[in-house]
Parts: structure tokens; sequence; C-alpha cells
């Protein structure tokens, strides 16, 4: 529902009279993600690709962050080639669960909520998978330690980090080139289970979804098919 809603033409002028994410951050506040479209939520073109991802991670161990789950997006070569430099719109929704606090005295900052956070991000066209890798480990700490990120909150972001980074549910829109979309990472941020090691229950799992559109409106070129071909679904052919 999230993933599909967008705000309606009498929102509209709220948003084009917003200016710079801050702005864009109280709209989301006022009106939430918009209206929610089931024509949007199935629809299913050449020029619009959906891939959902739904699994589980280990958030900690030992009050350290414990895994990162890496997408690398099934574009072939030559589509991306195809696409080169073409103007994309992408939009990420990530939607978990987490434990309230229980409140008890005595623990490390028991005022903290969330018993975890996850958050996404996209690797740079230029950035190597060490920096990346490198950079989400940065993020994860500054967050922790209640820091202002350096990087990742790039200006083509419709909310930005400090934005869409609220509750439970995070979802953001990019303006990029089809070619630079390639990876996007999920990873763990701070909560109380970090802090309470007998409490601990990362070995377990949490769960999350992940929800990915690229729409390419206007091109010709079909993004869908070769990746559906890629990825084994039936694809339906024309009498």
């Amino acid at each position: 529902m999230v993933h599909s809603a967008e705000w309606s033409a009498q929102m509209q002028p709220h948003l084009l009279g917003a200016s710079g994410k801050r702005a864009r951050a109280k709209l989301v506040q006022r009106y939430g993600f918009g209206v929610p479209s089931a024509e949007r939520a199935l629809r299913c073109a050449n020029d619009a690709l959906t891939l959902v991802a739904q699994s589980s991670i280990r958030p900690f161990v030992d009050g350290q962050m414990r895994e990162l789950h890496f997408f690398e997006l099934p574009w072939p070569r030559d589509v991306l080639a195809e696409l080169g430099a073409t103007p994309a719109r992408l939009r990420i929704t990530l939607s978990y669960f987490i434990e309230p606090n229980p409140g008890r005295p005595g623990w490390k900052k028991r005022h903290r909520y969330q018993s975890h956070g996850l958050r996404f991000d996209v690797k740079g066209p230029t950035e190597s998978f060490a920096d990346f890798h490198k950079r989400l480990n940065k993020q994860a700490i500054e967050e922790d330690e209640a820091k202002p990120t350096t990087g990742g909150d790039s200006s083509e972001w419709c909310l930005g980090e400090h934005a869409r980074n609220r509750g439970s549910l995070h979802s953001d829109i990019l303006s990029c080139n089809a070619a630079d979309v390639a990876v996007i990472a999920v990873y763990p941020v701070s909560g109380w289970r970090k802090d309470q090691s007998k409490r601990e229950r990362s070995e377990h799992g949490v769960r999350y979804a992940l929800v990915l559109s690229v729409e390419t409106p206007g091109v010709d070129t079909d993004i869908r098919t070769p990746v559906a071909t890629q990825v084994g679904l039936p694809v339906a052919i024309e009498p």
C-alpha cells in the first residue's frame, strides 16, 4: 500500500511549494506517503519493473553489527548498456516489525524504544563494494551515537535519510540514471536488543520486506522481459 501511494492533486501544490528535504519531510508528517493505488500496485509494463524480497536478518552479536544484506539487481549487461544514461525513477520501500522497549529500570539507554532498526542504501556508481561496506558501517555507528550522518544522503533522493529513517517503514524515491542502479543494501542499526545481551534474540533473525520499483517512462527499451527471463519467470507471448 505504501509503495504504491502518491501525493494527490490536492496535496501536490504543497509539495511543489516545499523547498528542500526538510519541507518535504513535513509533507510526510502531514499526508503520509499519499494515497495508495491498486492500479500502481498491480501494474506490470515493459518500462516498469518491480522486485520484492522477503528475508530475515540477524542484526547483532555481542553488541556489534552481525549481518548486512546486499541485493544485486538482475539486470543483464546488454540492457544496462542499451539504457545508458536514461533517466529512471527508483522507489524503495523497507518494512519490518520491532519489539517496543519494556522500559525496565537499570538498562542502558532505557528510553530507546525500538529493539532494532533497519535501513537501506544504494551503492554509488563509482563506489567499490569495499567502500560501500565501510560507508554502511560508518552510518550505522553514527546513527547509534546520534551523530549526523556524513554520506549516502544524495540530493537526488526525494526525502533523504534524515526524513525517511523514522519508525519501522521507510520509503523514498531516487532520480538517477538507470545504469547506475546496481546494488541495494539492507543493514541494521541500534536498538535496545544491542545493549541487552541477555535478552538478545538476533540468532533467530528478524523478518523484513523490501520492495523496489524502477520506471523508465517514455523509453521503448523493454527492461522487464530480460529480467523475467533471467530469474526464471514465465513470459507471456502474444499470438
